[in-house]
């Protein structure tokens, strides 16, 4: 849909409504689009929600750490870390 800038400040939220039912909205002034409303990418976790699902992934033991730095090493050096 497109709506002109002055109509879309009138309405504006007539056109937040119609983007928060998945419509795209482009908002011309003087026969340039100036802007395009989009409805968000992907799903939004509030960040509260984000620390309880951080919480409940998986805790690395202490061998991890010592784990990762030999794989940077071999990566950085280039290595062949199994040699025929």
């Amino acid at each position: 849909m497109r709506i002109k800038a002055t109509e879309a400040s009138r309405k504006f939220s007539a056109l937040l409504n119609r983007v928060a039912s998945g419509e795209t909205v482009e908002v011309d002034r003087h026969g340039e689009i100036v802007a395009v409303v989009t409805p968000p990418v992907g799903t939004l976790v509030p960040g509260d929600s984000l620390l309880d699902i951080l919480g409940q992934l998986p805790q690395f033991d202490d061998g991890f750490a010592i784990d990762i730095e030999r794989l940077s090493w071999v990566a950085a050096s280039g290595a062949d870390p199994w040699p025929s």
